[in-house]
C-alpha cells in the first residue's frame, strides 16, 4: 500500500429478501405477543387499582393477551399503520433489491399470512381506497455507524394516533406548559386512545422533530426512566398527574389510566419550544431484529 493511500473497508451485505422475511415475522408477532414488561406492569397496576370495574377491566386484559399469545391471534382488531424505523450501518450494502421494496414486501406477507387487519388507504381525502396489504409503510431511516441493520416495527392503531397532537410553544411557556399541555391532551383523549395509555412525549426539534421524538419514545421498555434525571423526574410526576384524572381502565374510572409517560428531548431554537404527545394503548406494539 503506497504512502498517503486509504485502506477500503469491504461493505457487509444484507439481502433485500432477508429484510422482507424479517419483517413478515415481526408482522405476525409485534400484533400477538404483548411485551413482557407491559404485561408485568398491568398485572402489577390490577392489584392497586381502586375501582371494582377498572381491576375487571385490567384483568380482562390480561386474559386477552395471554389467549393472543397462546394461539397466536392479533390482540386488537386494529393492527395499525406499518411504522418501521430502520437504523442502518454505513458499512452495509443492500442486494438483491432496494430497501423500501424490502420493507413493503415483507410488511405485506406478514397482513396476509398473520390474518392481520389491512387499513391504509391510498389517498386520503378524495378517494379512500383500502390498498388491501397494509402498504406503504411508513418508514424513518437513521444512517448509524458499523455494519449492523436493526429494524424495528411498530404497528400503531388509529384510535391513540388520532389522539395525538402538537403544540409549537414558545420558551416562557416552561415546565408549566408543557405539563398543562400533556395532561390537557390526555384528558381530551378520554377513551378513545384505550386506556391504560403508554404516554409518548417528544420536546425540542422542531415541527416535524417533536411528534417523532414523540413516537420513539413509544419504543422504550415501559417504565425506564429517561436517563436524564431531570427528565425521568418529570415523567414520574407527569404519570402520578395523568393517573389522577381518574379515567381508568377503558375509560370507564379508576386510577390507572397509564402505564407508564416516557419524554425524549432535542435541541431546539432559542423561539421555541416544540412538544407533542403522541398516545398508545397499552398494547404498545413493538419488536426489533437485528440483522
Amino acid at each position: 500500500m503506497g504512502c498517503g493511500s486509504v485502506q477500503q473497508s469491504v461493505p457487509r451485505i444484507v439481502q433485500a429478501g432477508d429484510i422482507a422475511d424479517a419483517l413478515a415475522r415481526l408482522c405476525i408477532s409485534a400484533c400477538c405477543n404483548l411485551p413482557a414488561e407491559n404485561l408485568e406492569r398491568i398485572e402489577a397496576l390490577a392489584s392497586a387499582e381502586e375501582s371494582p370495574i377498572g381491576r375487571q377491566v385490567l384483568a380482562t386484559i390480561l386474559e386477552n393477551h395471554r389467549l393472543a399469545a397462546r394461539e397466536q391471534r392479533p390482540a386488537c382488531q386494529d393492527t395499525g399503520l406499518a411504522v418501521v424505523f430502520i437504523e442502518l450501518g454505513q458499512d452495509v450494502h443492500i442486494a438483491g433489491g432496494d430497501l423500501a421494496t424490502a420493507i413493503n414486501e415483507g410488511v405485506r406477507r406478514g397482513y396476509r399470512d398473520g390474518w392481520l387487519r389491512k387499513s391504509v388507504v391510498a389517498d386520503p381525502l378524495f378517494d379512500r381506497v383500502n390498498t388491501g396489504d397494509n402498504t406503504p409503510a411508513i418508514v424513518h431511516t437513521t444512517i448509524v455507524p458499523g455494519d449492523g441493520l436493526k429494524i424495528t416495527l411498530a404497528p400503531k392503531g388509529g384510535g391513540a394516533e388520532n389522539m395525538s397532537a402538537l403544540a409549537m410553544m414558545i420558551p416562557a411557556a416552561g415546565v408549566e406548559g408543557v405539563r398543562k399541555f400533556v395532561v390537557d391532551q390526555v384528558r381530551r383523549a378520554g377513551p378513545n386512545a384505550c386506556p391504560p395509555l403508554v404516554v409518548g412525549v417528544g420536546i425540542g426539534g422542531d415541527f416535524e422533530t417533536a411528534p417523532l421524538l414523540a413516537k420513539k419514545a413509544l419504543l422504550r421498555k415501559i417504565g425506564s426512566p429517561n436517563p436524564d434525571p431531570r427528565y425521568a423526574a418529570f415523567e414520574a410526576e407527569l404519570l402520578e398527574a395523568v393517573n389522577k384524572l381518574g379515567l381508568g381502565p377503558q375509560g370507564l374510572g379508576g386510577t390507572t389510566t397509564a402505564l407508564a409517560v416516557h419524554i425524549e428531548h432535542a435541541p431546539c431554537h432559542i423561539a421555541s419550544l416544540p412538544v407533542a404527545v403522541n398516545l398508545n394503548c397499552h398494547i404498545s406494539a413493538h419488536e426489533s431484529i437485528t440483522l
